[in-house]
C-alpha cells in the first residue's frame, strides 16, 4: 500500500507554487500521442527516469488493471446575445459546467453580473436559448435550454453544431481538430474538461497493454472546471472542492476488486479516475460499484486506499492536482521531479508530457 506523509493542518497553498517559463505550456498536443515524453517517479528511492510513453508498457505487469475515465468533452462552450423586447442585447460566453437533468445545466456565464432570474440568451441564431433558473454566484448560473427537438435531437447534438471546446486559459492556439482534446476512448458526454493523462493513449498501446495481460477498467468522472480553479485561500484544508458527477459499474468494481484480491496494482490513469476510486473505496480498498457525486479533496496527509500508482500530466503551479499528485508521491519528491521537469524542457498542463508515479 502507498505511504503517506505526515498530515499537516498548516499546509499553505504557497507550498505548492514554483516557477514555470511560460514557454514550457504545451499550445498543441505531441505529433502522436503516445509520442510525449514520460517521467517515472519511483516513490519507494526517490529514482527519477526519462523515458517515452510509448514505453509504459514496461512498468505494467501482468495482473494489474489500469483505471480510466471514459467521459467525453462536449462543446460546452457557447457565444450567444441577451435576449431583449427590442432585440439583442449584450454578447454572453457561457460554459456547460454540470447536467443537473435533462435540458437544466450549471453553466459559468460571462458577464454573470447582467443575468439575473428569468433572463434569456439565444445561441447560435436562435437554435439554442437559455432561460436562467437559480443564481449559484457572481459567474455561475442553473438555466434552463430549450431547442427544436424534432428530429431526435439532443442538447448534445445541438452543441456539436454550435459549440466549441472549453480548452483551459493557457491554451492560447486554436484547436484544429476537437479530437485531438478527447482520450481514444472518451463515451459518456459530460465534461466541461477533457481528462488529459489519457490523451496519450492511442488505440493500439491499449491492445499491447491488454495482450500483456494487464485489465483495463472504465470508470466515469465528468471533469467540471472546479478541479481546475485555482485554490483562493492561504490554508489549503480551507478549500471546498465543487462536486462532480461520477460511476462507478458493477463489472469495472469487480475487476478492480478481483486486482486487489490477487496482489496486482490499481494504476489509475489521471487524477480523476484517482478521484473517483478514491470516492467509491472503504478503508480497506474494496471499490463498490456506485453512482454518486463527490467534492473529494486529496493533498498531503490523506491516506489512499484503492490507487496503487498513477499517470498523470505536469500540473499548474498552487492548483488541486499538484497538491494530489504530493499526497501520493511526497510532497519534496514532487519538488524535486517538477525542477527537472523544467531543467530538462518538459512539456506542461492537457497538451503536455506525462509523469507515472509508482
Amino acid at each position: 500500500m502507498i505511504k503517506n506523509e505526515l498530515s499537516k493542518t498548516d499546509l499553505k497553498t504557497s507550498d505548492f507554487d514554483f516557477d514555470l517559463p511560460p514557454e514550457l505550456i504545451a499550445q498543441h498536443p505531441s505529433e502522436r500521442r503516445d509520442g510525449a515524453r514520460l517521467m517515472v517517479v519511483h516513490r519507494d528511492t526517490g529514482e527519477i527516469e526519462h523515458k517515452i510513453f510509448s514505453q509504459i508498457t514496461e512498468y505494467l505487469h501482468a495482473g494489474d488493471t489500469l483505471v480510466i475515465n471514459d467521459s467525453k468533452v462536449i462543446p460546452a462552450r457557447i457565444y450567444g446575445k441577451k435576449m431583449r423586447d427590442d432585440g439583442e442585447g449584450a454578447d454572453c460566453e457561457f460554459v456547460l459546467l454540470r447536467q443537473k437533468s435533462l435540458d437544466v445545466w450549471e453553466t459559468l456565464v460571462r458577464p454573470g453580473r447582467r443575468l439575473k432570474g428569468g433572463a434569456r440568451v439565444s445561441f447560435g441564431g436562435g437554435k439554442l436559448v437559455a432561460t436562467v433558473k437559480d443564481i449559484v454566484d457572481d459567474g455561475t448560473r442553473v438555466v434552463e435550454f430549450s431547442y427544436d427537438k424534432s428530429g431526435g435531437a439532443t442538447i448534445y447534438s445541438v452543441l456539436d453544431e454550435i459549440g466549441k471546446m472549453p480548452l483551459p486559459p493557457y491554451i492560447t492556439e486554436e484547436l484544429k481538430n476537437n479530437d485531438d482534446y478527447q482520450t481514444v476512448y472518451a463515451r459518456e458526454p459530460g465534461s466541461a474538461a477533457a481528462p488529459t493523462a489519457g490523451l496519450h493513449f492511442t488505440e493500439e498501446l491499449l491492445d499491447d497493454i491488454e495482450s500483456s495481460g494487464v485489465d483495463i477498467a472504465r470508470v466515469m468522472l465528468h471533469v467540471g472546471l472546479g478541479t481546475f480553479r485555482p485554490v483562493k485561500v492561504d490554508k489549503i484544508a480551507d478549500h471546498v472542492m465543487h462536486g462532480e458527477f461520477f460511476s462507478v459499474s458493477d463489472e469495472s468494481a469487480a475487476k478492480i476488486n478481483a486486482t486487489r484480491a490477487r496482489g496486482g496494482r490499481i494504476i489509475a490513469v489521471g487524477t480523476t479516475s484517482c478521484r473517483t476510486l478514491e470516492s467509491a473505496s472503504d478503508d480497506d480498498g474494496k471499490v463498490a460499484a456506485m453512482t454518486d457525486d463527490t467534492g473529494i479533496f486529496i493533498y498531503p496527509g490523506y491516506k489512499f486506499k484503492a490507487v496503487d500508482a498513477l499517470i498523470t500530466n505536469f500540473h499548474l503551479p498552487q492548483s488541486t492536482l499538484i497538491m494530489l499528485v504530493s499526497a501520493l508521491a511526497g510532497t519534496e519528491l514532487i519538488k524535486k521531479a517538477y525542477a527537472e521537469a523544467i531543467k530538462e524542457k518538459y512539456r506542461f498542463f492537457s497538451f503536455g508530457d506525462a509523469m507515472l508515479i509508482c
